[in-house]
This record gives structure tokens, C-alpha cells and sequence, in this order.
């Protein structure tokens, strides 16, 4: 079985290469590092960092050097993230894997962009009322198609294995902006339909499988302000697939083509470069449908899907890839995110426990979240569980 740890470059700069590197080799004990090259907008707290515990990530930031010459008379164009100075931490990344004989992953944020986004807001999503969500890309855009595809080729000049992309889809409502407020009880039903997209660009996509686009539009619009305009219709139940006889699911299908479609095409980009591509889908089977997440056509893709294993039992994390299974995702297809801290872990037994089930199963890679983010300790049980 193949392992990684997701880390942050900054963590490499902060730490350096024989601290960072040795540590997971010689305390986890895995075989590749997943790094950050375009990653969003968070605060986090890093018990083992040397220098602070408490650091701001840059919105919509990308941490390599982009060559000019690749986004010459591009729109949309990767922002190298400002802590990394002139160095290029995914360079310095390759030649110390390279060296050391791991594998380089480039975990890789694609349409949750918070500075992109504010840059350009006519490639964010649009709700029913035409306002913007200004945090994400909306992957029907053409110039957000051409930016995903100008990032793999970008990731191939540091000899990367895989691209974990992270964000290849849609995004609801609440996706997690910093001071984001809901004063009055919305309900699941009017947060889905805020959260659907409607730009230009979705609605010609609808249009063009026969869907009545406009007429889906004018019923959501009209659906939301019913519901905003009363607290007892707020949170009145109701089936989606059933809204404006169906045309309402109709359209959200339409919208899974799209990330289906975008998909496949960065898939085999990264293949002629040598690269694999792996679907990052943390929702998990039957909840990414808001989202343009179809897992039995991804899967007919030949894309590897990978998902969050977070559970405090063995059990549940065999659930979860029984779950993949039944939405046409064979566990040789996917891999598996763990946490090795307390909130998931009890200790080394318990995350041995877990990966056993993963090998039991034929999950042929786990990755372990996050580097900068766990105690050292994290990692010695890492690196205990996966010799066990």
C-alpha cells in the first residue's frame, strides 16, 4: 500500500528540508508527500512548527512559480503566495524527493478560489438572482476550463506522480467564508437552491441537453423568495427531484456533465505528462449531487477517487469504502484520507486497525492529514501503525 502525508509548503520552509523530510521518513514512515501548489484562504494552528503557531494562508494562493510564459494573455492566473519569497518550494520539493526516493503528489485546490474569484467575478458561480459566490470558480467557464487545464501542465515541470484536485466541482451555499451569517432559520431547501449556479455558462449547458434553463431559473427565484419570506416555509421539507416537475434535477444533472466532462479532460492531460489524476470528493457517495459530483461516471472515467476517512472506528472507515463500492467506485480505485490526531485516533492500534481494513479491501493508497497541523507524536503513531 502506497502512503503520503498532505503537507503545506510552508511547512517546508519553516522546518527545512532534513527536518521536514526526515520526519516522514523516519517518524511516519511513508513513501510520498502531498503538497500544497494552489491552496485557499485558512488559519491554522501548528504545534510543532518552529517559528509560530498560529499562521494566516494567503487567499487563492499558488506555492511555485508560475512561468509567465504558460498564462501569457490569460484572465485567471496563478498568485505565488507572498511567505515563499523567490524560492519555488515545489522545485526544492522534487529534487529532495527525487534524492530521497519519494513520490511527489501535488495537492491542488481547483475552484475554491477566494482571490480569483473577487479578481474576476464573472467566472464565480451565479445564484438564481445573478449575485456572485465570489470564494469558488465555476468549472462551466471556459477561462476557469483553461486555467484547471494551464495548472496541470504546470505541476508536470516538477516531476509530480499525482495531482490530488481538490475543489473539481460545484460548491453549496456554505462553504466556509470567514464571518459568513445567517440570522434567520434558511433550511436545507432554500441553502441547495441558493447554492445551484446559474451563470451564462450553466444555462447553456442545460440548454444544450433540453433543459428549460430559464424556466428552472424563474422557479428557484421565485421558490427562495417564497421560502426567505416566511420562517414556516423556510424549513418546509420538500424532494428536489420533484421541484418544477423535475426540471430542477434535470438542470443539477446537467451540472454533473460539466464536472464529469472537465474531469476527464484534466485526466488525460495529466496522463500525457506522465501524471495521475485523483478526484478528491469529501462529501462522500450520495452527497455531492448538489455539487456535479457523479461518482459512477467518474468512475467510468478511469479517474481515482479519493475520500475522507475521518471515523473513530475501523468499522466506519470500512462503511465508507462499502459506500464507494455501491456508487460504482471499486476500492482498487480509490484512496483513503485518515487522521491519525486524538479526535479520530485513540492511538497506534486504532489507526493500524484502519489501515489493515484498507488493505484488506484492495484501497491501494491512504494518506494521512495534515503535517503541519498534527504533534510529532501524530506521526510516530503513523509511522508504528504502518509497520504494524
Amino acid at each position: 500500500m502506497q502512503s503520503s502525508v498532505l503537507a503545506f509548503a510552508t511547512d517546508l520552509i519553516d522546518e527545512g528540508a532534513d527536518g521536514f523530510f526526515g520526519n516522514l521518513t523516519d517518524r511516519a514512515g511513508v513513501g510520498a508527500v502531498t503538497l500544497a501548489s494552489v491552496y485557499h484562504e485558512a488559519r491554522d494552528v501548528f504545534p510543532h512548527n518552529p517559528h509560530r503557531v498560529i499562521r494566516y494562508l494567503e487567499p487563492g494562493a499558488a506555492y511555485f512559480q508560475p512561468d509567465p510564459a504558460r498564462w501569457a494573455g490569460r484572465r485567471l492566473v496563478p498568485r505565488a503566495a507572498a511567505v515563499i519569497g523567490a524560492r519555488d518550494p515545489f522545485a526544492e520539493a522534487s529534487e529532495e524527493t527525487r534524492r530521497r526516493g519519494l513520490k511527489l503528489h501535488a495537492w491542488t485546490v481547483f475552484c475554491h478560489n477566494d482571490r480569483l474569484g473577487f479578481q474576476h467575478p464573472d467566472c464565480s458561480p451565479a445564484n438564481a438572482f445573478g449575485d456572485r459566490h465570489l470564494t469558488e470558480l465555476c468549472p462551466a467557464n471556459p477561462e476557469v476550463r483553461a486555467y484547471a487545464g494551464t495548472l496541470v501542465d504546470e505541476l508536470a515541470r516538477y516531476g509530480v506522480d499525482a495531482i490530488r484536485a481538490e475543489s473539481l466541482h460545484f460548491h453549496g451555499l456554505r462553504h466556509g467564508y470567514h464571518h459568513e451569517r445567517y440570522f434567520e432559520k434558511l433550511g436545507p431547501v432554500t441553502e441547495a437552491l441558493l447554492g445551484i449556479c446559474f451563470c451564462p455558462h450553466c444555462l447553456a449547458t442545460a440548454d444544450a441537453l433540453g433543459v428549460p434553463a430559464a424556466e428552472v431559473r424563474r422557479f428557484v427565484a421565485a421558490e427562495i423568495r417564497r421560502r426567505l419570506a416566511d420562517d414556516q416555509a423556510a424549513t418546509e421539507p420538500a424532494a428536489l427531484d420533484q421541484l418544477a416537475n423535475g426540471a430542477l434535477a434535470a438542470y443539477v444533472d446537467a451540472g454533473t456533465t460539466t464536472v464529469t466532462s472537465l474531469t476527464a479532460e484534466l485526466a488525460e492531460r495529466a496522463r500525457r505528462h506522465g501524471m495521475r489524476l485523483t478526484f478528491m470528493d469529501g462529501s462522500g457517495p450520495g452527497a455531492g449531487w448538489l455539487s456535479g459530483i457523479d461518482l459512477p461516471a467518474l468512475a467510468a472515467t478511469g479517474v481515482q477517487i479519493e475520500t475522507l476517512g475521518y471515523a473513530k472506528t475501523p468499522e466506519a472507515v470500512r462503511e465508507k469504502v462499502a459506500a464507494f463500492a455501491l456508487h460504482g467506485v471499486r476500492p482498487a480505485n480509490l484512496a483513503v484520507i485518515l487522521r491519525p490526531m486524538a479526535q479520530d485516533c485513540d492511538g497506534p492500534a486504532n489507526l493500524a486497525a484502519k489501515i489493515a481494513v484498507l488493505r484488506e479491501l484492495g484501497v491501494p493508497e491512504v494518506e494521512f492529514y495534515n503535517y503541519g497541523l498534527m504533534r510529532l507524536s501524530s506521526m510516530d503513531r503513523i509511522g508504528a501503525a504502518l509497520r504494524g
